[in-house]
């Protein structure tokens, strides 16, 4: 077993979520009447955490008006939450990787509110051993997730793999020095991703678990 520790992304990785999250960006900024993002602006903070993401995807918000901001994300987030669906493969993918020993985490710019309320509509929280969020610790790209992680299963940097579907994913592996998964069906775009130089990129949920399969 090359990867002992796999660690995914949760929005846009498991969860086809990417979507909702840019639709309750621009909406709460209407609410506000702010300047409403591009599609492509509010894409490309989903993985960070709340307070980095509304920095990015709202530049000309005031520190004092984060709150606001966020309490309006949340409410157009949460009112539709439970329509969201995993990708097609994901539940089976990850049972598989479990009953073949491999330790399972997740590393997300979700708070640990929003965490264990995904975990809990999925039914994914069986499979996973250990999770960080974006309120406990430094956002991605920042390391910290990946490294108490590592610590707290006394792993290596080389038995662990970091799986996501953003340019922060990626960056975040790249500092805590392991190797990185990019998906395509999430947030970024095939180029960014292909910038950062993943250890490979996977188009599908399939194409990752086959990936996994021959390689982890």
């Amino acid at each position: 077993m090359k990867y002992e520790l796999v660690v995914f992304d949760w929005d846009g990785t498991l969860l086809d979520s990417a979507g909702a999250i840019v639709h309750a960006i621009q909406a709460a900024c209407r609410d506000l009447d702010l300047p409403v993002p591009e599609d492509a602006r509010a894409r490309h903070v989903i993985g960070l955490g709340l307070a980095d993401a509304m920095r990015h995807a709202v530049p000309d918000l005031p520190p004092e008006s984060y709150p606001v901001m966020i309490e309006r994300y949340r409410f157009h987030y949460l009112s539709g939450d439970h329509d969201l669906l995993l990708f097609d493969g994901v539940p089976e993918m990850l049972a598989r990787l479990k009953a073949a020993g491999h330790i399972l985490a997740v590393a997300t710019g979700k708070s640990r509110l929003g965490l264990e309320r995904a975990l809990d509509h999925s039914g994914l929280r069986p499979l996973f051993s250990a999770s960080r969020c974006a309120d406990e610790c430094h956002s991605k790209p920042h390391p910290q997730m990946l490294q108490e992680l590592m610590l707290e299963f006394a792993m290596p940097e080389a038995a662990t793999v970091m799986i996501g579907d953003t340019s922060h994913d990626l960056l975040m592996a790249q500092n805590a020095g392991v190797g990185a998964l990019a998906v395509t069906y999430g947030a970024h775009p095939h180029d960014h991703l292909l910038d950062h130089a993943p250890l490979a990129c996977l188009h599908n949920v399939p194409e990752l678990d086959a990936w996994l399969k021959k390689n982890a």
